[in-house]
């Protein structure tokens, strides 16, 4: 999996489970769906995988911006599922998949307009590359993250959410700043298409995110990351994130996920 940060859960997606009742607020929970490989074959598989599909990047084709039309948002929600979600083959499933890609996008796009109270302002940050030869490896990625502009296919191969808000559903709270007021923000759903892992595109969604945060007048920005995930905890502490806080034990155990940590990063220098 090419996931850098912790999104907040509403729901669980299960094997041949329904799907319970979701808000628009909520933001995409990373689930790996059970599979009869054991977890030791399943995470070598994965590794293997993951070393034998990266792309090498053009970084002067890289765009990284806010999302500029409704189908680059829908690419970048389909990143988002494929990233945070695996599929067993089965009847229905592509139904299923189709579904939470809906609903994913319906509660970006609501979050993003300002419909739900809780969130000030969102942003959608995109990593952007033109659909050319040099991603003739990565057909899979090109064939489910694609959209058009301008008359050019392009796909995107990262993203995240910049949340101006004073908490995230289902999360550990930013203690900063002290005062009143809403110049508190959260980064989320922070993730790279497993093709291009090792090119450096998180720290630069991340360094993007901080930019438009600070244009927002934020003076403090968090991120959520599960204790175990090292890789993603190094990347944020060279964007220049630090240790806050931790979930309790409890907390994590009651919500069936990994414990975070809560990570800081003071805007005002």
């Amino acid at each position: 999996m090419a996931l850098l940060s912790s999104p907040d859960p509403q729901f669980l997606l299960r094997t041949h489970s329904k799907f319970p009742p979701r808000s628009a607020t909520s933001i995409l929970l990373p689930h790996r769906v059970s599979c009869s490989t054991s977890g030791s074959k399943l995470l070598r598989l994965e590794a293997t995988r993951e070393a034998e599909a990266v792309v090498a990047l053009d970084a002067s084709r890289l765009a990284v911006r806010e999302f500029v039309t409704d189908e680059e948002l829908h690419a970048a929600v389909r990143l988002r599922i494929r990233t945070f979600y695996e599929f067993r083959e089965s009847y229905g499933i592509e139904e299923h998949r189709k579904s939470l890609t809906e609903r994913e996008f319906e509660g970006l796009l609501d979050r993003i307009s300002g419909k739900m109270v809780a969130f000030k302002r969102v942003a959608c940050i995109n990593a952007i590359l033109p659909v050319s030869p040099s991603l003739s490896s990565a057909d899979e990625l090109c064939s489910e993250c694609k959209f058009v502009e301008d008359g050019e296919e392009r796909v995107v191969v990262g993203t995240l959410d910049l949340n101006q808000c004073l908490w995230l559903p289902d999360e550990i709270v930013g203690k900063r700043p002290e005062v009143e007021g809403s110049n508190r923000a959260y980064i989320s759903n922070v993730c790279v298409a497993k093709e291009l892992q090792r090119n450096g595109l998180g720290y630069k969604l991340v360094t993007k995110s901080k930019k438009l945060a600070r244009d927002w007048g934020i003076s403090d920005l968090y991120v959520h990351v599960a204790i175990d995930n090292e890789k993603a905890r190094k990347l944020y502490e060279k964007c220049g994130f630090i240790y806050e806080s931790e979930e309790p034990a409890w907390k994590a155990r009651f919500l069936n996920r990994p414990r975070r940590f809560l990570l800081w990063s003071d805007l005002n220098n």
